[in-house]
């Protein structure tokens, strides 16, 4: 209760978010009489961004820089431009598959909130639509690179789990489609809300000229992808793959790209980095307080007590990781959570590893962009300018779909799994 309040009145003062986060956990632990915990602090604080696959989310971060400054991600926007034919709120839906083609390249939230932010919101805003509503369109489609391939969030459950990464990337597919088309429905209503301009009309000889100019750009997918499904790179070594490959074709195809360009693509990289891995570390040592308390344990002996069916147990499972997403990083979440529930979804209830992955990844993806710790929702007020408030205001339609979706995908994985014989 104190804790909550502190970190009300801190919010309602300004504070940042990294430095509320850190101060609301000090509060918890000295209301929670565990001051034991302070003697650890210091550590744990550091330990929470001591972890390689995060040494993917500064790499993502350089490659979204360079594909901005090699012009990789403007002539992606364009080509996503060129796939949509008139109607309103165009411009909306232009941003939703150019954040499509991101997720399929960067696989963070945050890395890709931080340069369709810069690429698509000005664009937007220029097109006549409101600011606010632009910055929440673009942070929705963040929610899509989780639930994508090359998702990190899959790829941390796969090394927990120890699953294929490919059987996981497969059966995110659909759903990240799915997530996809709901948000576009979202849209719609959106520009009937608002009023949002119509696209104008693009002769075909200009869709095929932004398809030819995209064309050396959608080999950093190909590098992505490929390179981790194929097994040649892990998701660091391939991000550092792409970024090489955006130089080269900054410099040497678009010619977009000077040397010179490289130095201030570096210090926007560090900052952005330190920013966010500080928000990360403040997470993690909320997460840190609550795994003391024995919270993820007790909560899935609770679900095994009051679940007598696969469905019943996926319901409560969403309502339990839908709570923890707001309190948790992904990444931190999953790592808590994977080991101590799928042995129960899988021995007990007969539900798929790989479906069950998915929900999780899906379901800790919407925390990124819920308070209080939405490390998404706070990078993309922070990119924008657009409060925080307002951000999860406009942000309640895509909620609401990422709802539906994790409901049909509850349900189907649960009758899989009664059919089975779970």
């Amino acid at each position: 209760m104190i804790a909550g309040l502190s970190f009300t009145v801190l919010l309602l003062m300004g504070a940042p978010i990294a430095f509320l986060l850190v101060a609301t956990t000090l509060i918890l632990i000295v209301a929670s009489g565990n001051e034991v915990l302070l003697t650890g602090f210091p550590q744990q604080l550091f330990a929470g961004i001591e972890s390689y696959s995060l040494l993917t989310l500064p790499l993502f971060i350089l490659l979204g820089e360079l594909m901005g400054a090699g012009g990789i991600g403007r002539r992606l926007f364009a080509l996503a431009a060129a796939l949509i034919w008139p109607l309103r709120a165009g411009l909306a839906y232009i941003n939703l598959l150019a954040n499509l083609m991101m997720a399929s390249v960067l696989g963070s939230t945050v890395a890709q909130l931080t340069i369709m932010s810069r690429l698509a919101v000005p664009e937007m805003e220029r097109g006549g639509y409101p600011k606010d509503v632009s910055a929440s369109v673009t942070a929705a489609g963040g929610l899509l690179a989780p639930v994508l391939p090359p998702s990190m969030n899959l790829i941390v459950f796969a090394a927990v789990a120890q699953l294929p990464v490919d059987q996981l990337f497969r059966a995110s597919l659909l759903p990240g489609l799915a997530l996809a088309a709901s948000f576009a429905a979202v849209i719609a209503w959106l520009g009937w809300r608002f009023n949002l301009p119509k696209t104008g009309r693009m002769a075909l000889n200009a869709r095929l000229i932004a398809l030819r100019d995209a064309l050396p750009a959608l080999i950093i997918p190909g590098v992505v992808v490929g390179s981790i499904l194929g097994g040649f790179a892990t998701p660091t070594q391939s991000a550092a793959l792409a970024s090489l490959a955006t130089v080269l074709i900054g410099l040497l195809v678009y010619r977009e790209m000077r040397i010179p360009d490289l130095a201030p693509a570096l210090v926007r990289t560090a900052v952005t980095s330190g920013a966010v891995l500080f928000l990360v570390a403040g997470a993690q040592i909320i997460g840190w307080v609550l795994t003391y308390g024995n919270l993820p344990a007790e909560a899935a002996r609770l679900i095994q007590d009051l679940a007598h069916s696969p469905l019943m147990f996926l319901i409560l499972l969403n309502i339990l990781l839908l709570l923890l997403g707001t309190v948790l990083e992904p990444i931190p979440g999953i790592i808590l959570t994977a080991p101590v529930l799928l042995p129960v979804a899988t021995d007990v209830y007969g539900i798929s590893p790989t479906a069950f992955g998915v929900i999780l990844c899906l379901n800790m993806a919407l925390g990124l962009l819920t308070p209080p710790v939405g490390a998404g929702l706070y990078t993309a007020s922070l990119m924008t300018g657009v409060s925080s408030t307002r951000l999860s205001w406009l942000l309640t339609p895509f909620f609401i779909a990422t709802l539906a979706v994790l409901a049909g995908l509850t349900v189907i994985t649960a009758l899989q799994s009664t059919m089975t014989g779970g």
